[in-house]
């Protein structure tokens, strides 16, 4: 009878517990989960007589992945061209000089039935005192190519769904995964999206600069990224759910998967990384085991979320 009671006692506080962290989630979620839908003109470029306007979510150009919306104008009136070619390159120049990239999308195509030139930076590091951003812009009207470059303001990610890691595999490539959606989840089944990039090293000398073939990345192909969510607080137990889907590669070419929530919080994405035969190339498989009062273990392959 002692031994009932007292496995009572112990599984009346973790519930507790569990249920206070849910509940104080639940409040912080409503200020510090932003939101952002709407397209806005991020930076705007004079060059020659035209005008290079570049949207993105918000307006702003965060850490992670940005969808880019690029549009060029001549004249007082706006009137707006639509050149045969766009380029474009972000470069980060480090407080040493060292000069890198980030994944994006370097020839931008021209999407007819929405009018603007479609593409993406996965930012990967903030602006500051460590490094700087720029963006180098091409853009080809009646046979002329015009060159561009402007310093761009790379903001913290608010919004922690969307956040992203940058690693090196077993393999000896540099890989980024960056979280695409959902910006902020349910208490449900919620179709994961992420983007899975390489850097491709050169395989020459490098040109005139910014020589872009030195700063390629490409979307890997094939691969799996197996999926553990799990509440890593010491009051949670580390518990994981049920139904999630790991994430496969689309037509779209990123990835989709499953990832079912069950209760607001914070929610670590513990992943393991194959190749298209199978190999793990980072990540770590995770405990199973229910630990209440303990921090939960992670893989070594993860990226947080809170909603």
């Amino acid at each position: 009878m002692q031994k009932i009671l007292v496995f009572l006692t112990v599984l009346c506080f973790t519930v507790l517990s569990c249920t206070k962290g849910k509940t104080d989630y639940e409040k912080e979620i409503e200020t510090v989960v932003p939101e952002h839908n709407e397209f806005k003109e991020a930076i705007a470029i004079e060059q020659d007589g035209y005008r290079i306007h570049i949207d993105a979510l918000n307006g702003t150009f965060y850490k992670g992945y940005n969808e880019i919306r690029l549009v060029v104008t001549k004249g007082q009136n706006k009137e707006q061209v639509v050149p045969s070619a766009v380029t474009f390159l972000p470069i980060r120049t480090g407080a040493a000089g060292q000069q890198t990239s980030c994944p994006h999308r370097y020839t931008m195509p021209y999407l007819t039935s929405e009018g603007y030139f479609a593409g993406y930076s996965v930012f990967t590091e903030e602006s500051g005192s460590a490094g700087s951003w720029d963006l180098y812009i091409g853009f080809t009207i009646a046979d002329k190519v015009y060159t561009v470059k402007q310093a761009v303001s790379i903001q913290a990610q608010p919004n922690k769904n969307l956040n992203m890691t940058s690693f090196v595999g077993k393999d000896d490539e540099q890989y980024v995964i960056a979280l695409i959606a959902p910006q902020k989840p349910k208490v449900a089944s919620n179709a994961l999206l992420a983007g899975i990039y390489k850097w491709d090293k050169p395989t020459s000398v490098a040109g005139t600069f910014p020589d872009p073939t030195q700063f390629s990345y490409s979307e890997v192909k094939g691969y799996t990224l197996q999926l553990d969510p799990r509440m890593p607080e010491p009051s949670m137990g580390n518990h994981s759910s049920p139904n999630n889907e790991d994430l496969t590669q689309k037509d779209d070419g990123l990835y989709h998967g499953v990832v079912n929530y069950t209760m607001t919080g914070n929610w670590t994405l513990n992943f393991i990384l194959l190749n298209k035969e199978g190999r793990i190339l980072k990540g770590t498989q995770v405990s199973h085991d229910f630990t209440p009062g303990v921090a939960g273990a992670k893989s070594e392959l993860f990226i947080d979320t809170l909603f």
